[in-house]
């Protein structure tokens, strides 16, 4: 048991919880592609989750968009409060998608909040790691402790 809590603790140790801007999906031309007929997507309530495979599965982050509605929140201090939190759920758990023991066949990745009200992080949290394991296809454990903040 404690071989297998100190080799989780050396994982997390090396996990970098960024979220660069080579990974931030801007280009219009991809961005049009991610959205046209050729896409997938499903909802997770308050979260839509947009993706288009790659042809091999890989261990590199996609290239993602976060969006949230003007015509839901007028004031743009609540989008950018929302697309913070769902940045910063994003960063704490990328690794979830990155460290597959085959990879994942995820290139562009659209998360869009539908949801009416204001979420809190943890909500958005749970919500996009049940997202990321249906994109994958694999069961929810038990989730480990987030990591310090730095």
């Amino acid at each position: 048991m404690n071989e297998l809590t100190a080799n989780s603790q050396e994982l997390t140790a090396k996990r970098k919880y960024t979220f660069p801007k080579e990974e931030h999906l801007c280009r219009k031309k991809l961005i049009e592609e991610l959205f046209s007929k050729q896409s997938s997507s499903f909802g997770v309530y308050p979260l839509r989750i947009v993706w288009i495979k790659t042809a091999a599965p890989t261990t590199a982050p996609p290239q993602v968009l976060i969006s949230v509605s003007k015509r839901t929140f007028k004031r743009a201090v609540d989008r950018n409060r929302l697309k913070r939190l769902i940045r910063e759920a994003y960063r704490l758990n990328k690794y979830r998608l990155t460290e597959q023991p085959n990879g994942h066949e995820i290139a562009l990745l659209g998360i869009i909040f539908t949801g009416k009200e204001k979420s809190p992080l943890a909500l958005v949290e749970r919500k996009l790691i049940s997202a990321f394991h249906r994109l994958l296809g694999t069961t929810i454990e038990a989730a480990p402790a987030s990591p310090p903040l730095p």
